[in-house]
């Protein structure tokens, strides 16, 4: 089963960050073969960290909420809150099978929250040279469509942000984002 997990950093918990980096790194290292994707999102200045995005394949929802609530940043109160949701790998791969490889470009975290027709899941879009994860976000049973998160390379916000339909969702966020890991 695959999960998309955000965790989303406090105000002013920087410092408590950089402080349990290791940690955090050994933790997702016990990891590495079931992550799909990972890594940081930062503010507008490109510099200051604001969250945590994993995507992960593990057995069920009790080891989805192990992996994110465990994590050593949550535990110690870096973050403010965290989105864990059942997620569907459209793409079939993981980030690090991305054809445009882990640098050049601009990368972002797009999240289609509230989807607002209760229609289906979208599909992967017909320009998808440039999605690096892409995939509904369901409910806990996996049977209802609440979002849409896609990691995609584009030039600014409003290209990327360009990959979900307008009007589809109740709000659509979008964050600055790079590849996350050791690799």
């Amino acid at each position: 089963m695959e999960f998309f997990c955000y965790h989303r950093d406090r105000p002013g918990s920087l410092p408590l960050r950089e402080e349990l980096g290791e940690a955090h790194w050994a933790y997702m290292d016990r990891y590495e073969a079931e992550l799909i994707a990972r890594g940081p999102t930062f503010a507008d200045d490109g510099e200051t960290p604001t969250g945590s995005v994993h995507i992960v394949d593990l057995p069920d929802a009790a080891a989805a909420r192990a992996f994110a609530f465990d994590e050593p940043n949550y535990q110690a109160g870096v973050y403010r809150d965290v989105l864990l949701r059942r997620w569907r790998n459209l793409l079939g791969r993981t980030m690090w099978e991305f054809p445009g490889g882990r640098t050049g470009g601009d990368r972002h975290l797009v999240l289609g929250l509230g989807p607002l027709s209760g229609g289906t899941a979208p599909e992967v879009p017909h320009e998808c040279d440039e999605l690096i994860a892409f995939g509904p976000l369901l409910s806990d049973d996996g049977e209802a469509w609440v979002g849409t998160a896609a990691l995609v390379r584009a030039p600014d916000a409003e290209a990327a942000r360009a990959v979900l339909r307008l009007g589809r969702y109740a709000g659509i966020e979008v964050h600055a984002w790079e590849f996350g890991g050791r690799r």
